[in-house]
């Protein structure tokens, strides 16, 4: 394998302790051979997450900027193929699946790119099995 989507929950757990897990360190690795791909909406997504985790004191502001050094080092790829997909069609998607529409946006790229998906959401997962997206775990 030399291609995965990766879920903002996997990358979010390499930033916070207390959602470390051997399942995020096991893709974590798979990083040293493989390049995780990201829709373009994933930096923003990153960011709320870690600014909003700041301002509840959960991470300090020095460990937000050493989070998105972490992530930026990493052989993580935005999808530049542009936007392939109208919001209809990821509401569909997300209805039909029971997701949010952020999280259809990585379904879809994992289906379209026919490549796995990394993702601790087991919402998410499932969502993905049932579309016959692998996952990785």
């Amino acid at each position: 394998m030399n291609r995965f989507v990766l879920d903002t929950s996997v990358a979010l757990a390499w930033c916070f302790e207390d959602e470390h897990s051997a399942q995020a360190d096991r893709i974590l690795d798979l990083l040293a051979s493989a390049t995780a791909m990201v829709p373009a909406t994933w930096p923003i997504e990153v960011g709320n997450a870690l600014l909003a985790a700041e301002r509840r004191r959960r991470i300090t502001p020095a460990g937000v900027s050493s989070s998105l050094r972490l992530l930026g080092s990493l052989r993580i790829r935005l999808d530049d193929t542009g936007p392939s997909l109208n919001s209809e069609d990821l509401v569909v998607l997300a209805r039909s699946q029971n997701l949010s529409v952020y999280d259809a946006v990585f379904l879809r790229l994992a289906m379209r790119e026919g490549i796995p998906l990394a993702t601790l959401d087991r919402s998410l997962a499932r969502a993905a099995r049932r579309a016959g997206v692998g996952v990785l775990a």
